[in-house]
């Protein structure tokens, strides 16, 4: 690699030390303010930059990749999931890949869980009674909701986050199967006291919660469709943290509001720019606005592993988080 300072661009504000740092590293270009950059600008930043950073909002698919400009060597991820970038088309180009792994898998089986209590124990509804004027004093059938102990949880997706969730879970009485592309090794299983279940649709229908921590893959585009929620119990709760695309939310709107379905707790949708559309204002559904790995601590750590991939690039050496086609 030659001696100057990579171009690096920047496609959204992160938080002011890991800029702070990156400018000091780097001749780092950032957006005067914290919005997406549109496609044209986009394709402006591959066409001069050395590297580029974007994040789950930015779509790079073959048609900006075939304008980016000779220089563009690294895409250095600001995040895990790199379904929003061809990843094969950038190798068949001899641009690297590189992603965020491991840092928000604490903070987001955190939210799965707050999400899985949130709807069980009816506490949004609470928090609502408690701000209107709803509440006249404690009276026993009041707010009834469920007992998470004992409920058989399955995890569709037993990667870093679906383990985390599982042992939390286990602390919480609950019952862990899980439905994974591979199953896990046997002491692994043992260890997270976890029921492998290799048909989806058998775990499915006798789960009580199930919690969505799939990738998004042409794979699991709407891997829970119409036909597969219809075989959850009626009195089942299905959460995701991972990625909207993997459940198809209308089918999810049309049984929650039929009662088919008791509850859900949703922090990623299908179309984030209109996010649940057909699920707010029903009563046994949380919303939340994709905040499962919103910690200060994860975003810092998400920008610290940003800036090693590409000071290891940048020092002629591959990134240690880099990502390869077989992977996805």
């Amino acid at each position: 690699m030659s001696t100057r300072r990579l171009s690096v661009v920047v496609t959204r504000r992160l938080p002011k030390r890991v800029e702070d740092r990156m400018a000091e590293l780097f001749d780092v270009t950032l957006g005067p303010d914290d919005r997406p950059m549109t496609r044209a600008e986009l394709m402006e930043a591959m066409r001069t930059a050395d590297v580029l950073v974007p994040n789950l909002r930015d779509r790079i698919d073959t048609g900006l990749l075939a304008q980016a400009g000779p220089n563009l060597r690294l895409i250095a991820n600001y995040g895990a999931g790199v379904d929003h970038i061809d990843v094969a088309t950038c190798r068949e180009r001899g641009i690297l890949v590189s992603n965020t792994p491991d840092v928000v898998t604490d903070d987001t089986a955190d939210m799965t869980m707050a999400l899985i209590l949130s709807v069980t124990r009816r506490i949004p509804e609470g928090l609502s009674m408690m701000q209107g004027a709803g509440f006249e004093g404690w009276s026993p059938n009041m707010m009834l909701g469920g007992r998470i102990a004992g409920r058989r949880l399955g995890i569709l997706g037993m990667g870093r986050i679906g383990q985390a969730v599982a042992r939390r879970a286990n602390a919480f009485g609950m019952q862990v199967h899980y439905h994974n592309r591979r199953r896990l090794r046997e002491e692994t299983e043992k260890d997270l006291g976890a029921t492998y279940w290799e048909s989806l649709d058998q775990m499915v229908s006798r789960m009580d919660v199930l919690t969505v921590n799939c990738p998004h893959t042409p794979s699991t585009f709407h891997l829970l469709n119409a036909r597969r929620l219809k075989l959850m119990k009626p009195e089942a709760v299905i959460v995701n943290t991972s990625r909207g695309e993997v459940i198809d939310e209308n089918a999810l709107a049309r049984m929650l509001k039929s009662g088919d379905l008791a509850g859900a707790g949703l922090d990623v949708f299908d179309h984030e720019g209109g996010s649940g559309t057909e699920l707010k204002g029903l009563s046994n559904v949380v919303l939340l606005p994709h905040m499962g790995s919103a910690t200060r601590e994860g975003r810092a750590e998400m920008g610290e592993k940003v800036i090693i991939n590409i000071k290891t690039f940048a020092d002629g050496h591959r990134p240690p988080d880099q990502v390869f086609p077989a992977m996805l």
